[in-house]
């Protein structure tokens, strides 16, 4: 079940209890994402799973619960990680999250992915420690990302 989305507080981001948790569901909202995406990759597979691609299953599941694990620290530790100095907005946190679970769910090159799924445990465990700076690294690696996965769309043909 998918945690209710709330409305963040603020215009800064992360500057009341209330944001904080409001990042808390967009994470534990991507680890959803990340899980559903991993059962749909093991549901397509044909014949047996390459080394590889086992690895890269796995590696996608140990984020999943590290997601997991952040989410419920954030929301258990919510206080504490307020960020009154994080220059971010709150809306572009929401937006951004909302974009890489969306790009969880349709993305087809497993290394943006991965890259999208690590950008999220640095934005989750920046949050957690309340650290500004670890925050805005963060969300230029998920902008990076995201702008991956559209480069890696095929072109569509154009119209007659």
């Amino acid at each position: 079940m998918e945690p209710p989305v709330r409305e963040p507080q603020s215009p800064a981001g992360l500057a009341s209890i209330s944001d904080v948790e409001a990042l808390a569901d967009q994470i534990s909202a991507s680890a959803n994402a990340l899980h559903k995406r991993i059962m749909k990759e093991i549901k397509a597979q044909r014949g047996p799973f390459s080394d590889q691609q086992q690895a890269v299953l796995r590696a996608l599941g140990d984020d999943e619960q590290v997601l997991r694990q952040h989410a419920d620290a954030l929301y258990a530790d919510a206080a504490a990680a307020v960020a009154p100095s994080l220059r971010v907005p709150q809306q572009h946190l929401m937006a951004l999250t909302n974009a890489a679970i969306e790009k969880i769910r349709r993305i087809d090159e497993l290394a943006e992915l991965i890259g999208l799924s690590g950008g999220l445990l640095a934005l989750a465990g920046s949050a957690l420690k309340g650290n500004a700076a670890g925050i805005v690294d963060a969300v230029e690696v998920i902008r990076t990302h995201l702008a991956g996965v559209i480069a890696h769309r095929p072109t569509p043909p154009p119209k007659p």
